[in-house]
């Protein structure tokens, strides 16, 4: 299954975000496959759709009322963000985000950090502190919005939230566990190795489609 895969870089969540809406579109459309969007976004903070008043307040940082599940959430500097743009032809959108857990459950495990899924809370976890949050949205059956996994990520920003209405001290990352940091651009291709392995898609780099 041939997909495309942008990487792009370090990006204001801004014009990502409205990069993955164009995607979502032209993939419901028929006009790209099924494709994964990694970037690394400057200090930003996400409401989903089951954001209370409690789980944040006006902070120094941008903020963005965005149509994914979930809760708040916290992005920066050090997480790997990814947004995979699929069509889910089975229309099971659990699976989707099993999917995304597995591949990162393997990234992590690469680096010898044991996480797992915990009943009722989408992510991944390891010794009951949450290593990586997954919020989706589905629109004409194309995913889009995806997974943060903390690998070199200060988490002291969390602090600003109540991180999926959870104490912000829930939130670990994989320099926390480890103890070092690692090699963030090793970890994005590791990344893709898994969900190409967990996927069956066949990712090819491409440069940035052109707008509209």
């Amino acid at each position: 299954m041939s997909c495309f895969l942008f990487d792009f870089g370090t990006m204001e969540y801004g014009e990502a975000l409205e990069l993955q809406r164009e995607l979502a579109a032209k993939r419901a459309r028929g006009e790209i496959p099924d494709s994964l969007v990694l970037v690394e976004h400057p200090h930003v903070v996400t409401l989903g759709r089951k954001t209370t008043p409690d789980n944040f307040r006006p902070q120094k940082i941008p903020i963005f009322q965005v149509e994914r599940g979930g809760d708040a959430t916290y992005h920066g500097p050090g997480q790997l963000v990814g947004y995979p743009i699929f069509l889910l032809k089975d229309h099971d959108v659990r699976r989707h985000v099993r999917g995304i857990e597995e591949a990162v459950i393997r990234t992590a495990a690469a680096y010898g950090v044991d996480g797992e899924r915990l009943e009722g809370h989408p992510g991944v976890w390891v010794g009951g502190k949450k290593l990586a949050s997954i919020g989706v949205a589905v629109t004409d059956w194309v995913s889009y919005h995806g997974f943060a996994l903390n690998v070199n990520t200060d988490l002291s920003y969390f602090e600003l939230i109540r991180p999926c209405g959870l104490d912000p001290s829930t939130m670990t990352s994989m320099q926390k566990i480890l103890g070092r940091p690692l090699p963030f651009e090793e970890v994005k291709p590791r990344f893709v190795r898994e969900y190409s392995a967990v996927t069956g898609a066949e990712f090819s780099h491409q440069r940035l489609v052109s707008r509209g």
